[in-house]
């Protein structure tokens, strides 16, 4: 298959410029700087990302360009233009000053297959402390801006004068991202670069993707029997049917309710599974979740004790279905939903794991499973679109992302029956409104909902879609044990107060609170106050990540 190789230096949006190549129906990798993968036939380009780095610092991060250069065509961006730039004779000094935010090309070459089909004063993304200076020999400026001379340039391959050469394997830099939205013409630079320079077939998509996993799946397990731990969330659920398609009842999955899950959800994920004809045995364990979380108050003890009990309960239910099995079908698979970023995250740029990822926490080695994992070259939407590929029901392909740990990390300070009691309800109003409150949308909000692939008609340039489609992940945090003064009916009330946080984002690492409408806003909090008992008061949370999380535990 096609790919692109994107080699990460370290930069935050690298994960941005895979999801955008996927997008483009090309499969990409993306790979610690030091880990190009010399002999893979594959590969049709190579992208170098942005660094946190200085080209001069000493910890920063370099190739040998040798490797690449004149193999495959290669665009470097922003600290990767300047590195190429740097190594190959040019140079590149500190800017006057940060030079960030928008910017618009002042100066585009667009005979340069980089640029075909531009606009004249384009919007780009500048972030950068270095700038280039000057370009090595037999190098072309293709863009500029007002303060940025070499915004973008160009090497051909053969050592031609021309700035429009025809030899693909050639060298390509931009000193913007293009693969943030506020690069107007991003995605047609590296549309431009992938399909017209690169050569991609476009043949990357959810369709594709199903049939050949499937068949890759059948292979991988033979007759033998799999397990797999669901979490009601996306990702584990559409492992689930995919595996389930691939082996039919040979699949055995395992839903653990630890009595932290929002209000019904264990007996409505329960009814949704047995819809899409999944084998699944459902484990109430939430008696053994409450006792073990008798007087953990601090965040990272919670956690802990709600991922050891889940490991014993899900282990004890495993070990019934390892043992049980005939010798003629042996369950040797531990199936688990992790997806592409899960992985990235697992290494860092130096190829050394930083963080394992896993669904159930690991079972005893005397089970001797190895791991299946079906998602693990997706992105979170392209999960939801290979979702919707095997016919799966909305509600649960666009299901929020819900933490593992449940409630827990939205109740600051003790959990008990109660306080989850009063959350659950908090939490049902509030997801039940944003489902029902609808809004209409244009322009680029409206194609972006419907490239997302959200459920929604176009009507003379609008969509209509619910707030609960329009954002990343909402919910309710009910504050540490804190009460505050109210009144009702005349009388002084001393109850809880609670957090709305609802927030936009498209991969999580980075996230900007909603702007819900105010009537909403008003409405919910309302509603919560007269129908949730022990609550009195209803804040919003209008902060950000960075500097705040997404979750308050």
């Amino acid at each position: 298959m096609q790919k692109i190789i994107i080699l990460d230096f370290g930069s935050q949006t690298t994960q941005l410029i895979g999801r955008r190549i996927r997008e483009l129906n090309t499969f990409c990798e993306i790979l610690p700087y030091n880990k190009f993968p010399k002999d893979d036939p594959d590969v049709i380009g190579v992208i170098l990302s942005g660094s946190p780095f200085s080209v001069y610092d000493p910890e920063a991060f370099r190739i040998d360009l040798d490797e690449i250069r004149g193999r495959y065509p290669v665009l470097g961006i922003c600290y990767g233009a300047q590195y190429i730039s740097h190594n190959l004779g040019g140079r590149v000094e500190p800017a006057p000053s940060r030079e960030y935010g928008r910017q618009h090309l002042t100066t585009i070459d667009l005979s340069n297959p980089l640029f075909k089909g531009f606009d004249e004063g384009s919007q780009v993304w500048m972030s950068h402390g270095d700038t280039i200076t000057a370009l090595p020999d037999g190098f072309h400026c293709i863009a500029s801006t007002d303060s940025v001379k070499y915004a973008a340039f160009y090497c051909p391959a053969d050592g031609s004068a021309s700035s429009n050469s025809s030899d693909l394997n050639s060298i390509w830099g931009v000193q913007f991202h293009p693969e943030v939205f506020h690069s107007t013409q991003g995605t047609l630079l590296l549309k431009n670069f992938v399909v017209d320079i690169c050569g991609s077939r476009q043949e990357w998509s959810a369709a594709s993707y199903v049939e050949t996993t499937v068949a890759e799946l059948r292979q991988q397990l033979g007759n033998d029997q799999v397990i797999l731990g669901l979490s009601g969330g996306v990702d584990s659920s559409v492992a689930a049917v995919l595996i389930h398609r691939a082996i039919g009842d040979r699949l055995t999955c395992i839903f653990v309710d630890h009595g932290l899950l929002r209000k019904n959800e264990f007996t409505q994920v329960m009814d949704d599974y047995k819809e899409l004809g999944l084998n699944v045995i459902g484990v109430d364990a939430s008696d053994k979740f409450f006792a073990d979380l008798a007087g953990a108050t601090e965040p990272e003890e919670k956690r802990k004790i709600i991922g050891r009990d889940f490991i014993e309960v899900f282990n004890e239910q495993a070990r019934k279905i390892v043992n049980g099995n005939s010798s003629e079908s042996k369950c040797r698979w531990l199936a688990q939903g992790t997806i592409y970023p899960d992985r990235i995250e697992s290494l860092n740029i130096t190829g050394k794991v930083i963080k394992s990822h896993h669904n159930v926490g690991g079972l005893p080695k005397e089970m001797d499973l190895q791991l299946c994992e079906p998602l693990k070259w997706l992105f979170k939407d392209e999960v939801r679109r290979v979702g919707r590929q095997l016919g799966m029901p909305e509600h649960l392909i666009t299901r929020h992302p819900f933490p593992g740990p449940g409630l827990a990390v939205r109740i600051l300070g003790e959990i008990t029956p109660e306080r989850v009691r009063i959350l659950q309800e908090a939490d049902d109003i509030y997801i039940r409104a944003l489902r029902e409150y609808k809004v209409r949308l244009s322009g680029d909000e409206a194609r972006r909902v419907l490239a997302a692939g959200v459920p929604a008609e176009m009507s003379d340039g609008e969509v209509e879609v619910s707030l609960y489609d329009q954002i990343w992940q909402a919910g309710v945090i009910l504050l540490a044990t804190t009460r505050s003064v109210g009144v009702m009916g005349d009388e002084r009330t001393y109850e809880h107060p609670v957090a709305l946080r609802a927030v936009t984002s498209t991969d999580a690492m980075t996230a900007d609170w909603a702007h819900l409408p105010y009537d909403f806003l008003a409405r919910v909090s309302n509603d919560i106050i007269n129908h949730v008992r022990g609550v009195n008061r209803v804040c919003y949370d209008i902060s950000s990540k960075p500097p705040a999380t997404i979750e308050w535990e």
